[in-house]
């Protein structure tokens, strides 16, 4: 956040700022014809981090060189770097730019969101406990997944 403040003409000012937020972010997979999830919570986002959850995610289902999962996503930095590290059996589909309304997991972002929104939490800690429970508890409802995922134009969709 900028603002202003005093300090000699042409000399750049130093300005002390202690952030008092952290960051929780939600990285999830769905499958839009069967309604099946998986969530990962972690504190940061990146090409480093989001390698080792698509590394966990391909174990986690079985892909290999002889079985391929296909991840459709956008074009989020840590998604097209190069520095990406793909695991094999994994196969990366890219939408077209500027096109969130195409990617089926965005529609999945509010029901992650319920667990906090219009609420308040005492701490970090309970605020990762409430989006852990809202995200296990949304992967016991595939039926609400594929109600919000499974577009009409999705392969295999209404």
């Amino acid at each position: 956040m900028y603002r202003r403040v005093w300090a000699p003409r042409g000399r750049t000012p130093v300005a002390w700022v202690r952030p008092r937020y952290r960051w929780l972010y939600v990285y999830a997979f769905v499958r839009p014809n069967t309604g099946e999830s998986e969530f990962w919570l972690l504190p940061s986002v990146g090409t480093k981090e989001f390698s080792e959850v698509l590394r966990r995610f391909a174990r986690l289902r079985g892909a290999g060189r002889n079985r391929w999962v296909l991840v459709v996503l956008d074009r989020a930095g840590w998604h097209v770097s190069k520095e990406l590290k793909v695991p094999e059996g994994v196969g990366l589909m890219f939408l077209p730019p500027y096109s969130p309304e195409l990617q089926p997991v965005e529609r999945v972002w509010p029901l992650v969101d319920a667990a906090v929104a219009n609420g308040q939490v005492q701490d970090e800690d309970e605020l990762w406990e409430r989006v852990a429970e809202r995200c296990a508890y949304l992967q016991t409802r595939p039926d609400l997944i594929r109600d919000h995922t499974l577009f009409h134009w999705w392969p295999g969709g209404c």
